[in-house]
């Protein structure tokens, strides 16, 4: 279940409740009795991996200046 912050306004008292879905917002501030709201936040996205970036999806270039290994398969010089 979610977890929903709220907001007194004539008492500026925050709270959470934890709620399902379809149940109704809270209203009544527990403090003071007064009118509730619920709080909308902005949740942080992190994009994480390859292919979020525009030069992850270049083509191009020499494979094996990026740090691959030969053709052969094989490190030469050791």
């Amino acid at each position: 279940m979610p977890i929903y912050e709220y907001e007194c306004d004539p008492c500026g008292c925050c709270f959470e409740r934890k709620q399902r879905f379809d149940e109704e917002p809270v209203a009544i501030c527990p403090d003071c009795q007064g009118k509730a709201r619920r709080v909308i936040n902005s949740v942080p996205v992190i994009f994480k991996g390859s292919g979020f970036y525009i030069t992850d999806s270049r083509k191009g270039g020499n494979p094996e200046s990026k740090g691959g290994l030969p053709s052969g398969g094989e490190q030469k010089g050791k």
